[in-house]
């Protein structure tokens, strides 16, 4: 296993464990902030996620076979993904765990240089640890604003924010549209104070504000008018209006339905 992989899988263990730690007491029954979910069927999606992503790891061709089951039927197909987790009862969080930890096993003997199919375009297996980093930190947001609690940020903030940085093509695409060849400088500060940037310095169109406001936006847990982040150009607004970091289709406007990705 590479090196920065090491460091990446060292901080999708701590992703895992805080969520672990925000529903240790909680109702799973109570209502998340995903419309129509409760905590525990967060969880259970992330679960069931869990298990394709291993199965994409290791079992490819299985995979997007059942990606085609997904293509065929999507709103059966995610109905069903709630349907197994809530069948689970009280070996959901045991369950979930335990695939939590075969997952992490396959992307440590996952070859770095092989593509992993997913929902969306194939990754490398450091994004594709990023992506699922990413989907157990908004989705720990979900359950967060659902519990009524106020999470910590960490720099793990800055695995997201990259990936929403480098999936601003895929923000258009996902909608069918061309992202304009207009650069944007994207500047963050992080949990620490330090900043974190991305782009070229003297591009026109900037975005600039906290890790965690960007990082809310580009998993659509927040619309970018409730965030103190300051968008210049017409370019980074555009982006902004719209970006979005998990695969999926790219309708979603209102963050109370933003836990509703694949993946």
């Amino acid at each position: 296993m590479a090196a920065d992989m090491t460091e990446l899988l060292d901080d999708l263990q701590a992703e895992h464990a805080d969520l672990d730690a925000l529903v240790k007491d909680a109702d799973m029954s109570k209502p998340s902030a995903a419309a129509g979910w409760t905590v525990g069927d967060c969880v259970g999606h992330l679960w069931f996620f869990d298990r394709e992503a291993t199965t994409a790891l290791e079992e490819p061709d299985a995979f997007r076979a059942n990606v085609e089951l997904l293509l065929a039927n999507p709103d059966g197909y995610m109905g069903s993904t709630l349907e197994q987790a809530r069948a689970l009862g009280d070996d959901l969080s045991a369950t979930a765990a335990r695939q939590r930890v075969v997952l992490l096993d396959a992307l440590r003997k996952a070859d770095p240089a092989e593509k992993v199919p997913w929902y969306g375009p194939p990754m490398s297996p450091a994004s594709f640890a990023t992506a699922r980093l990413m989907e157990y930190w908004a989705h720990g947001q979900d359950i967060a604003d659902g519990l009524g609690v106020t999470r910590t940020p960490t720099a793990r903030l800055r695995h997201i924010a990259h990936l929403g940085v480098r999936t601003r093509g895929f923000s258009y695409a996902v909608r069918g549209l061309s992202a304009p060849e207009v650069d944007v400088h994207v500047a963050l500060v992080a949990p620490d104070g330090s900043q974190w940037t991305w782009g070229e310095p003297s591009a026109g169109d900037r975005v600039e504000g906290s890790a965690l406001d960007f990082c809310l936006v580009v998993t659509q847990r927040r619309l970018l008018d409730d965030t103190d982040l300051q968008v210049s150009g017409d370019a980074a607004s555009e982006w902004m209006q719209i970006a979005q970091a998990f695969a999926g289709g790219g309708t979603i406007t209102d963050p109370a339905i933003a836990g509703l990705p694949i993946g």
